[in-house]
């Protein structure tokens, strides 16, 4: 019987060259994404009605399947120093959020009186498969993201605040100009805040238009605004993805005998 340790480290993807822990992983991954196909397909009727029964099928399989999962996760828990301890090492485990994302997606299956259908929550259990990221080039390419979210976090959080407040100046001024026109649409700045959003992102659907001059003009404005805005994120970004690419092509070199260093 494989040791618990074992157990956890085919579970998690500890080490990137494990053949196991690869194919574990690969195989979870599989079958959770034909879990969303399978959810997508229900929707339509005359796949549900030629193929009901294999739906249902797969669904206790893969019942089946996570619940082991889980319970494997669950045994194995202390054998991370995280989650030492037969019960308290259990129970913060249990407590984390993709171990809780994990038991939704099977609870529902045992729970039958429950009017929801919860197994779309399996589609965010793509997230726990981000860990593979330690294995190749991805480590790289994540940590590149990382480290370009750190640098401009500062001018990302000052971007935020400029479109919130051009947001509330936009449905504002749009509410004073129109209201007395459009009563029903623009009947408060909250619900002109719909209106300003649309027109900000460029969407504009049309269910909210603006019929005065006044108005008019200031949604010209507005979706002039908009289009100019929305570029600074990815200006920011992409400024910091080139000076993290630049600094890290730079060779490292020791404080002491300013040697070149190999990049970590």
């Amino acid at each position: 019987m494989p040791s618990r340790r074992r157990v956890w480290e085919v579970l998690e993807g500890t080490h990137p060259d494990d053949p196991a822990g690869r194919a574990f992983t690969v195989g979870i991954l599989v079958l959770i994404a034909l879990n969303v196909l399978a959810v997508v397909l229900e929707t339509v009727p005359r796949f549900d009605a030629a193929y009901g029964s294999a739906f249902d099928a797969f669904e206790t399989f893969s019942v089946a399947v996570f619940a082991v999962e889980y319970l494997a996760r669950l045994w194995s828990a202390p054998a991370d120093p995280r989650y030492a301890g037969p019960i308290r090492g259990r129970l913060r485990f249990a407590l984390t959020p993709m171990a809780l994302i994990d038991l939704l997606a099977i609870v529902p299956f045992f729970l039958p009186y429950l009017d929801a259908d919860l197994r779309v929550a399996r589609a965010i259990r793509l997230l726990r498969f981000l860990r593979i990221a330690k294995a190749g080039r991805y480590v790289s390419a994540l940590r590149l993201f990382r480290n370009v979210a750190t640098s401009k976090r500062e001018e990302l959080v000052l971007t935020v605040f400029i479109v919130a407040l051009l947001l509330l100046i936009s449905s504002s001024l749009m509410y004073f100009a129109e209201h007395d026109a459009q009563p029903e649409a623009f009947s408060s700045i909250p619900a002109s805040m719909w209106w300003a959003v649309e027109t900000l992102t460029t969407v504009g659907y049309g269910d909210i238009l603006p019929v005065t001059t006044l108005g008019r003009v200031l949604g010209s404005a507005v979706a002039i605004l908009g289009i100019g805005l929305f570029a600074l994120p990815a200006a920011l970004l992409g400024a910091g993805f080139v000076e993290e690419i630049a600094r890290t092509k730079q060779p490292r070199r020791c404080p002491h005998c300013n040697n070149e260093l190999p990049n970590a």
